[in-house]
């Protein structure tokens, strides 16, 4: 039997290859996938500027499907299971593994990065990272699965709570289900968001942000210190070399600052800007076994992915679909793929 993937044969070289289907091996099962979603490191790899990214790769770690076969020691109960798929495969006995935190592992190894991921009609994967979704969970929901866990990842690290007041630089995908997490989940008193696109902040005020700052002409600190705000937590979801730096001078003594995303580029901070403060930075990869806090998220109604899903396109249409993701940041923020019904 035949499938369709989509291959980055090199950087900038997409395919939509047909091959053979795969059988799971020992321990894995088999994904017919029906819905991907495209995240900016899909973009990266097709680009070449993701430094994890080994070529040729089918990518995508974003999907959601039904488990159409089983390896050897895989319960046959699986078979016909709704499930969203944890991208992160890790060693499970090196340091970070042994203190919760796989997301980091010595052998860390990503579906869509490392190994191939979703953008697939069929993908096999390791059965533990197939978790089953409820049938009251849209498959639209269950494949923005991965994208909150984000979210709790770093909400993990800060630990909000009502008396804060929190700073999310960026209203893109990642800054937008922040915004959610901290609203609906963690209660925070004040959520402020900043951003230089008008149409991604008003997703963000869609998403629960209390304060909206166009920081393209208006000083943040100037506009917040205007409206009496000092932030205790602030997450840079934007990942500018300049925001770290912002950050610190920004925010209220003993507060939090969480860095989402990763630069090449250098930026400076001086320590006494943080040792003054007693400031807490942390920084956040992928997920560390988030998937079942965030499915019990949706099973209790505490956030709204459909939100910020803005289009749809078939797996055919993979290269349109990437181009506008990449391109259209006034219009777009989430992007599906229907691989497969």
């Amino acid at each position: 039997m035949k499938i369709k993937s989509v291959v980055i044969k090199e950087p900038g070289q997409l395919v939509i290859d047909e091959h053979e289907i795969s059988q799971p091996l020992p321990g894995e099962v088999r994904v017919k996938v029906q819905l991907a979603g495209i995240c900016g490191s899909d973009v990266h790899i097709y680009r070449g500027h993701n430094p994890f990214a080994k070529y040729p790769r089918v990518i995508g770690h974003e999907f959601f499907g039904v488990v159409d076969a089983v390896g050897e020691g895989v319960s046959a109960d699986k078979l016909g299971k709704r499930v969203s798929v944890d991208p992160v495969i890790s060693c499970g006995h090196c340091y970070p593994c042994q203190i919760g935190r796989p997301n980091v592992c010595k052998e860390l190894t990503v579906l869509g990065v490392h190994r191939d991921g979703g953008f697939s009609e069929s993908a096999c994967v390791p059965a533990g990272n197939a978790h089953e979704i409820a049938d009251h969970i849209t498959d639209e929901m269950a494949v923005m699965i991965e994208p909150f866990t984000i979210a709790a990842n770093i909400c993990e690290q800060l630990k909000p709570t009502s008396l804060d007041t929190a700073l999310v630089y960026g209203a893109g995908p990642m800054g937008l289900t922040v915004i959610q997490a901290l609203k609906n989940v963690y209660q925070v008193k004040q959520v402020i968001v900043a951003d230089r696109i008008p149409e991604r902040l008003s997703m963000a005020k869609a998403s629960g942000a209390d304060v909206l700052i166009d920081n393209t002409h208006q000083p943040l600190k100037e506009t917040l210190s205007g409206k009496g705000i000092l932030p205790t937590l602030i997450i840079d979801a934007a990942c500018h070399p300049s925001i770290l730096d912002e950050a610190t001078r920004l925010i209220s003594p003993a507060g939090r600052i969480g860095i989402m995303g990763f630069s090449s580029e250098p930026c400076t901070i001086t320590q006494q800007a943080i040792t003054s403060k007693e400031l807490t930075i942390f920084s956040s990869r992928l997920n560390s076994n988030k998937f079942p806090l965030v499915i019990s998220w949706l099973n209790n109604q505490k956030i709204n992915p459909d939100a910020l899903i803005t289009h749809k396109f078939s797996i055919n249409e993979v290269e349109t679909a990437l181009a506008v993701f990449e391109k259209d940041q006034k219009n777009c923020c989430k992007v599906l793929l229907e691989i497969s019904k």
